[in-house]
């Protein structure tokens, strides 16, 4: 159990918490929602002890231990990913290593043979001599497979290092687990291995996320942070975001009510003040009128920028067609083999599956940003494309203002007509005179979809669209997305995104494809999954 007992947190002259007053019980998953900028990182450093509260307290029962996903992926260079995982509990990896130490004297004195017995007694009561066979389950769950666990971490993928890192975090049965965006660049089955643990852990996790699939999947309560303080509420994500909405409606009823109420005795002292058989009644009507206070609602801090793709032209029967198209990577290994697909009108598509790198290079080449080997590709004449790409910082790279980037690719060169699209983004005033080189990761984001919405394409190819956005900005788009009526091809690592936007299923295997005319959920549930891997071997 953690509390949080009167925390407030300021800086400068700005309140980021005020008297927050929150009991986290084992057994719970919490999930910690806000608006960018509402605070959820810096609390959980509160509750870690990275950050000292300017008033109040952090306190958990004597003895229990908290575990925090670490977010440095360059911490742990030098050590081998198991020893990463075992050092998670901390007290556990100094017994080991000073256990190591000992046994390693050349002149073993009786003294040191007494410490000995000791750390062996607390190692065992630890049940060190598991360690290391826990270390590699939470390893190879995670999909790390075993010949990485003795690698160093500097040998391993940036993807391999998030897991061993979050191995780390899980390692050891904590008492308490702060989990900071642990699905971050995580494929789709680590996720699923994640929600099962998750499901299964009978302590306390605070976790805080921008994947609503697996906030509805883990969560027990949903701890929303708004206005400087957390209100909790019992459920997932889903029931969270139907609850305050109702709550919000019910606010709104009762003020209009009050307004009314209003207007009614506004009207009668107005009509009656003057007459004097009725102003000892008009009098008190006033009185009565002075009283009613309307509650005040306050507008949330969370702002959805307004996202809707609108086509030029409607396309034709003939989308695109792709034939054979092959590509090896420059390491020699291969990503495209022979790939085939015909894009019908209407097909919402989501590229699936662990290959991100095969999935990436196919969209390159289909917005001629990369060559393929051999094959082809034709879109038809009616057909408009707008591309998101997963890296966009070479459209960054410009000493320019907001304005002047987006004014490029509008038809209208009226800075005016562009400082609306820009303001649909939530770059209002002076934020719209900012230098593009300076966005933060979500802003680009949302300069990316101004310029995709001024295109007018009815073909849109977004790969990973919702890296870097809050909840509220993958909400807009995902809702964007179901409404829009052109072609759409995609790749996302949220499941819900996945499944409310897609209605065809692809995914690229080493020998070629899988195509399903279906959701997402569905293609999870089918037996495709065992086909794939038997193609695979």
């Amino acid at each position: 159990m953690i509390n949080a007992n009167g925390v407030t947190l300021r800086f400068g002259k700005r309140t980021l918490f005020e008297n927050v007053n929150i009991k986290f019980t084992p057994g719970n998953c919490y999930g910690l929602i806000g608006a960018n900028g509402a605070g959820k990182t810096t609390f959980l450093k509160i509750l870690s002890g990275e950050i000292e509260p300017s008033q109040g307290e952090v306190t958990m029962n004597p003895g229990e231990r908290l575990s925090v996903l670490k977010q440095n992926h360059h911490e742990f260079e030098e050590y081998e990913a198991l020893q990463v995982v075992i050092m998670g509990n901390s007290e556990l990896y100094q017994i080991m290593k000073e256990k190591d130490e000992i046994y390693a004297k050349p002149d073993f004195s009786e003294e040191d043979g007494v410490r000995a017995g000791e750390l062996e007694a607390k190692f065992a009561e630890m049940d060190g001599w598991n360690a290391e066979a826990d270390a590699g389950t939470l390893l190879n769950g995670l999909g790390v497979e075993t010949e990485y666990h003795n690698r160093l971490m500097k040998d391993l993928t940036e993807t391999q290092k998030v897991k061993v890192l979050l191995a780390s975090a899980l390692f050891g049965n904590p008492d308490v687990l702060l989990l900071d965006e642990p699905t971050n660049y995580l494929d789709i089955e680590a996720i699923e291995w994640l929600e099962d643990f998750l499901i299964d852990f009978e302590n306390t996790v605070i976790v805080v996320s921008h994947d609503r699939h697996f906030l509805n999947t883990v969560c027990t309560h949903i701890a929303d942070i708004d206005f400087g303080k957390i209100q909790v509420y019992t459920g997932n994500y889903d029931f969270w975001y139907e609850s305050s909405q109702l709550a919000l409606k019910q606010m709104k009823d009762a003020n209009k009510k009050k307004e009314d109420k209003i207007k009614e005795l506004q009207e009668f002292i107005r009509r009656f003040s003057a007459n004097a058989s009725k102003s000892k009644q008009a009098t008190s009507r006033k009185k009565l009128l002075e009283k009613i206070e309307l509650d005040e609602i306050k507008p949330s801090n969370r702002k959805y920028p307004y996202i809707d793709f609108k086509m030029d032209r409607e396309p034709g029967k003939e989308i695109l067609f792709i034939e054979n198209i092959s590509k090896t990577s420059d390491e020699g290994k291969k990503l495209l083999n022979n790939v085939s697909i015909n894009v019908q009108k209407d097909d919402k598509i989501a590229f699936v599956g662990p290959m991100g790198l095969a999935k990436t290079e196919l969209f390159e080449i289909l917005t001629d940003n990369s060559a393929q080997e051999n094959g082809e590709y034709k879109f038809g004449i009616t057909t408009s494309v707008a591309y998101f790409p997963k890296d966009n910082s070479s459209e960054f790279n410009r000493d320019m203002t907001l304005v002047e980037w987006l004014m490029q690719y509008s038809k209208e060169k009226d800075e005016t007509f562009v400082r609306g699209f820009l303001g649909r983004m939530l770059f209002s005033g002076e934020e719209a005179l900012k230098k593009v080189n300076v966005l933060s990761g979500g802003e680009k984001v949302r300069c990316m979809f101004a310029k995709m919405m001024l295109s007018g394409a009815n073909v849109l190819i977004l790969d990973e669209p919702t890296n870097h956005l809050d909840l509220e900005s993958i909400t807009a788009l995902n809702n964007a997305l179901i409404n829009f009526k052109g072609v759409i091809l995609f790749t996302s690592h949220d499941h819900q995104f996945v499944q409310t936007v897609a209605n065809r299923i692809i995914e690229i295997t080493p020998n070629g494809i899988i195509d399903k005319r279906m959701t997402y959920d569905e293609y999870l549930e089918s037996d495709v999954s065992a086909k794939k891997r038997e193609m695979a071997e």
